[in-house]
């Protein structure tokens, strides 16, 4: 059930023996006299109440928060479904001296959350008692303060009556001598009012008489004003149908023209309309454009700093060729020498192992040389990303003179021839880029072969010298005159003619093993074609196996072995290479990279080493 209840909120405070502060609450029900709860809550116990609740509210606080409470159950205790109500729960099934808790819940549809929760005790008989002679004594109060108002009222109101009635007789004098001068101004105005109208009448006939004689003679005055207008006008009618008929011709004759232009001219609207759109379609094309335009100029200058590197190195690299060259020309002049001289093969083991120590050092220096050609690619990147600055610095000018482009209707047929040659442009750029990719590509391919040569030529380093560990008793023992084989390692050739005195390079060794593989007396030549991806063999029409012994050079057929004629081009700044001669290379060592049919049958002991290349 519902009910209205009086909540009396107290604090006391008391000072003897300890100054202490106590909250007292209270609640009355109006109609109910016996409705009495009383709550007293002090520091401690409020304490143990905001831990047992968890508030967040201090004791000094709590008064004002708990008004705030009700106040908000106050508002919404008249509508529907009330967001904040106060819930009295008892044990007992009614409010019989039991006691009770007080709630101030909130609702919302997903739960109903308890504020506050306060334990009311009932009150007793002598509480009852007080309280009831404290409601006693204040409505005799409230009944004295009401007797005095009252007597105070009945006073005035008396003295009131005495002033009005007194007024009220003096009036209704005043009313009878105003009624008498009012009776006698009446009948003297009457008078007044007769006379002048017998006399106003007089003058009125007499006008009317003037009047009527006036009105004749204007009369016929307007009739021969009217007979002659009517002639005039009757013959400006007759003008004004000749007028209007020429008018109506000419007004259908507007309209149709009227209708014409409008048709023209929503046409024209249409026009102007896709017009327009074309131009929004066209500039925000022009801006895409504009962007791939910048990314492409970045990517072309980015790519054509890598093209000029490889350049740079596809040039060195063909000095290292024709290097090779004339290292190869010296060796086959000292190839009778170097088959001689088995004896001193120790020794060029050990300088063998000189050359690489050697190599490395120069591998460091080419390290070296990458991380300062990096430095220079980050000082070009910073160079770009200025320039990039001020391409957007030109992008926001272009953009503010697109706006004043967007208010000058008449500059569309500009902008449209503009829009074309940016189309144009765009084209030979993107000719230029796919030219300029090409190119790349082209030179991604020439890298990608020398890399997998230098490759190829390190692990045939590393098998060699493991080779020559594991073989060298076994070629002494064959005796100096032997055919050399695979993995036999001649003496280094001591170039007195050429002034070279230093080990040859693997470069060198592969140049030299490459030209020797066709026969002296073969027709049908295969050279060995050199790939991005392997060294793959050529095939021709015949197959032959040549002695290691008479190897010679593929000079005199003028063949290069697959590789490109710009490897093999001799340049005065040449500087000779370290490696290994000729001999240490032979054609099994290319039998990883060989086809399974391309490959040679295994050599039985004893037998001479030859090459082999499958047609």
């Amino acid at each position: 059930r519902r009910l209205n209840v009086r909540v009396n909120i107290e604090l006391l405070s008391t000072s003897n023996p300890v100054h202490k502060k106590d909250l007292a609450v209270r609640l009355t029900d109006d109609t109910d006299p016996f409705f009495l709860y009383n709550l007293v809550i002090s520091e401690e116990d409020f304490q143990s109440l905001k831990s047992q609740q968890g508030l967040l509210v201090d004791f000094s606080a709590f008064p004002q928060k708990f008004i705030d409470l009700l106040q908000q159950c106050i508002q919404e205790q008249n509508k529907d479904i009330p967001r904040f109500l106060l819930q009295l729960v008892s044990s007992a099934p009614a409010l019989d001296h039991t006691p009770v808790s007080l709630n101030i819940v909130e609702t919302n549809p997903f739960k109903h959350l308890t504020h506050l929760s306060l334990k009311f005790l009932p009150g007793t008989d002598a509480e009852i008692k007080k309280f009831l002679a404290n409601c006693l004594k204040c409505l005799k109060e409230d009944k004295m303060m009401l007797e005095e108002k009252l007597k105070k009222t009945e006073e005035d109101l008396t003295r009131q009556l005495s002033y009005t009635q007194q007024s009220l007789s003096e009036k209704s004098r005043e009313l009878d001598k105003l009624k008498n001068e009012w009776t006698s101004y009446t009948t003297a105005l009457s008078n007044k009012h007769s006379q002048e109208l017998t006399s106003e009448k007089e003058r009125a006939l007499q006008a009317q008489t003037q009047y009527q004689q006036q009105h004749e003679q204007q009369k016929k005055e307007l009739e021969n004003l009217h007979q002659k207008s009517i002639q005039q006008l009757q013959n400006r009618l007759s003008e004004l149908e000749v007028i209007n008929k020429d008018l109506t011709e000419r007004r259908y004759k507007g309209d149709s023209t009227v209708r014409e232009l409008k048709a023209k001219l929503s046409g024209l609207e249409d026009e102007c309309q896709r017009a327009k759109q074309e131009v929004l379609s066209l500039r925000r094309e022009n801006t895409t454009l504009d962007a791939e335009c910048h990314e492409k100029e970045k990517l072309i200058n980015q790519l054509q700093t890598r093209v000029a590197v490889l350049e740079q190195e596809i040039k060195d690299k063909d000095q290292l060729v024709t290097r090779t060259k004339e290292v190869l020309d010296a060796t086959q002049e000292q190839k009778v020498i170097l088959e001689e001289s088995m004896e001193e093969k120790q020794r060029h083991v050990e300088k063998l192992e000189t050359t690489i120590k050697s190599l490395s050092a120069e591998l460091l220096k080419a390290n070296e040389i990458i991380k300062k050609l990096q430095g220079d690619l980050k000082t070009l990147m910073s160079k770009l990303k200025l320039k990039n600055t001020v391409t957007i610095q030109q992008e926001k000018l272009l953009a503010e003179k697109e706006e004043k482009l967007q208010k000058e209707q008449r500059e569309s047929q500009e902008m449209g021839q503009s829009l074309r040659m940016k189309e144009q442009e765009v084209g030979k750029l993107q000719e230029q880029l796919e030219s300029t990719i090409q190119k790349l590509e082209e030179s991604k391919q020439l890298l990608k072969t020398n890399e997998n040569v230098i490759t190829w030529l390190n692990r045939q380093l590393s098998e060699v010298q493991m080779a020559k560990k594991l073989d060298s008793p076994a070629s002494a023992h064959a005796g100096g005159k032997a055919a050399v084989s695979p993995l036999s390692m001649p003496d280094r050739p001591a170039f007195h003619s050429s002034g070279i005195s230093h080990p040859i390079s693997p470069l060198y060794a592969f140049q030299n093993f490459l030209e020797p593989i066709h026969s002296k007396n073969g027709n049908s030549q295969c050279p060995v074609q050199l790939n991005s991806q392997l060294l793959k063999p050529s095939r021709c029409s015949d197959a032959r196996t040549v002695p290691a012994a008479g190897h010679t050079a593929n000079k005199e057929n003028g063949d290069q072995l697959g590789l490109e004629s710009k490897y093999f081009k001799k340049k005065d700044d040449s500087i000779p290479l370290r490696g290994l001669s000729q001999n240490t290379l032979n054609s099994e060592y290319l039998r990883p990279y060989l086809p399974a049919k391309a490959q040679p049958p295994p050599k039985a002991a004893g037998t001479p080493t030859s090459a082999y290349f499958p047609g």
